[in-house]
C-alpha cells in the first residue's frame, strides 16, 4: 500500500498537529491528479458539492435539448401548433430556447461555481 492510498480508519483526514483539517485546508493539500475519484462516494466536501452542481446542471442541461424533441414525438399536435411570428413551438424550442436555456445554464453555472469557491476558500487570482 502506497502513501497515498492509506486514509484513516473514519475516512476524515487529520490535520498534521493532530486536529482536523477544515475543508479548505483539505482541499489545497489534496492532489487532485494522485487522489482516487469516486463519483458515487468524493473523497472531499468541495468534489461532492462541485460533483452535486455539475448533476443538477446535466439534468437541466438534459430537459432543454431533449425535453421539445419529445414533447414533439408525444405530442405533435400540440408542438407543431404555429405560434405568434409564423414558426411552429417546436422549431422555435429548439432554435431559440435550447441556445438561450444553454446560455442563462452556464451562467447560473459560473455564479453557483464562484459561490463554492468562495465557500472554500479557493483563490484563482494570482499574486503578481
Amino acid at each position: 500500500m502506497t502513501e497515498n492510498d492509506r486514509h484513516d480508519s473514519d475516512g476524515e483526514r487529520t490535520a498534521p498537529d493532530g486536529g482536523t483539517a477544515t475543508a479548505a485546508q483539505r482541499h489545497r493539500e489534496t492532489n487532485y491528479l494522485e487522489e482516487e475519484v469516486n463519483l458515487l462516494k468524493p473523497s472531499t466536501e468541495f468534489m461532492r458539492d462541485h460533483l452535486r452542481l455539475i448533476w443538477t446542471g446535466f439534468i437541466i442541461w438534459a430537459v432543454l435539448v431533449f425535453g421539445p424533441v419529445t414533447a414533439t414525438a408525444l405530442a405533435p399536435d400540440t408542438m407543431t401548433m404555429t405560434i405568434p411570428g409564423g414558426f411552429p413551438l417546436h422549431y422555435f424550442l429548439v432554435a431559440i430556447g435550447a441556445p438561450a436555456g444553454a446560455l442563462i445554464l452556464s451562467v447560473w453555472y459560473a455564479r453557483r461555481r464562484d459561490a463554492l469557491d468562495e465557500k472554500y476558500g479557493i483563490s484563482h487570482g494570482g499574486d503578481a
